[in-house]
């Protein structure tokens, strides 16, 4: 048997991959701040993205030593709300308009649904 370069494991490969997307859109956010004459919404949609970066990649490598039900939740609440809440920052720092109304709001309580069901997990973690 030949190791693979892509890791098979579904949860372990969206978790990479949304990561490695997040985390590059987090530094382009933090160049952009650092180059245009940026406000603190491009500062914080880079930094949230930045630190839920490893989150995501620390979940899909939970999902390889751990069976819990609710990762995939997770990484779907995590993802579509940093999606909506720095998306509404950053075009209101560049376009100078929303994304929609209360989107920014919407994908903020995704995030935090999304470290409390991340919680709910530890309760529910059982052997692979």
């Amino acid at each position: 048997m030949q190791p693979q370069a892509i890791p098979t494991a579904p949860l372990l490969r969206i978790g990479l991959i949304l990561s490695g997307i997040i985390g590059a859109a987090g530094v382009v956010s933090l160049a952009l701040s650092a180059h245009a004459n940026a406000s603190n919404l491009i500062e914080t949609a880079a930094q949230m993205l930045l630190f839920h970066a490893p989150v995501i990649l620390g979940i899909g490598l939970l999902a390889q030593v751990r069976r819990v039900p609710l990762l995939p939740a997770v990484l779907v609440l995590l993802a579509a709300g940093l999606t909506l809440f720095c998306g509404d920052l950053l075009m209101r720092a560049f376009l100078e308009r929303r994304l929609f109304p209360m989107s920014a709001p919407i994908g903020g309580m995704m995030v935090i649904l999304g470290w409390l069901v991340l919680a709910l997990c530890a309760l529910r973690v059982r052997p692979k």
